[in-house]
């Protein structure tokens, strides 16, 4: 897969790091020569440019990557390389890193972002989700806000601690994907009984997260 990162700085570099080492065809592009230098990210191509102008994009032969990543530390530099990918370029699937919450909204389909990556809302949900027991906690949105990645500790109380997790009725639009119990971590299977403590993880549609929380609450 053919990957361009629009950001070479900390996050822009951790990101091309990971991806070369799952073997995939990682470009870096950056207005700072220093970041764009050759080896900055062993395995990938470099390129300094401003990925804002659609000359370094065409450059960048963007119409053959399948996925743009805009990681910059500047939201408004983020939107213009995330509209500019999907709508010049036609590249399938664009990610976006938004730095400031406030500036949430704007990170959707009308920018071109078919996923958002918010790091101050993803820390405080893990924040939230390691002190949480019998609240669901929001840990990522998935395709501009039509499904979400919700966490719940089962406290003791809770009416589905000893159920089937196959046979409880779940609201609509809502799946669980998956329970860790203590470091094991199991899929909801037919003999898969709940226990208190348990940790499950759901997609599930926001407006269903109520239902979700009444059934699961205590």
């Amino acid at each position: 897969m053919r990957v361009a990162i629009a950001g070479a700085g900390k996050v822009g570099r951790a990101i091309g790091r990971e991806l070369v080492g799952n073997g995939h065809d990682v470009l870096l592009i950056d207005k700072d020569s220093e970041l764009t230098r050759p080896g900055v990210v062993p395995g990938a191509q470099t390129l300094m440019a401003d990925a804002c102008e659609v000359s370094a994009l065409d450059e960048a032969r963007l119409a053959e990557c399948q996925v743009v990543v805009a990681a910059t530390g500047d939201d408004k530099v983020n939107l213009v390389v995330s509209l500019l990918a999907k709508t010049e370029f036609g590249v399938p699937r664009v990610v976006a890193r938004v730095n400031h919450p406030k500036n949430e909204w704007m990170f959707d389909e009308s920018w071109g972002v078919d996923v958002a990556v918010s790091t101050p809302r993803m820390l405080s949900a893990l924040v939230e989700e390691a002190v949480s027991v019998g609240d669901l906690v929001r840990l990522f949105t998935f395709r501009q806000g039509a499904a979400e990645l919700v966490e719940m500790t089962l406290p003791a109380s809770s009416p589905v601690v000893g159920q089937i997790v196959t046979a409880i009725a779940w609201p609509a639009d809502t799946a669980p994907v998956a329970i860790v119990r203590g470091t094991n971590v199991m899929t909801p299977s037919d003999d898969a009984t709940l226990e208190a403590g348990d940790e499950l993880l759901f997609v599930a549609a926001p407006s269903r997260e109520p239902e979700l929380q009444a059934l699961l609450g205590n």
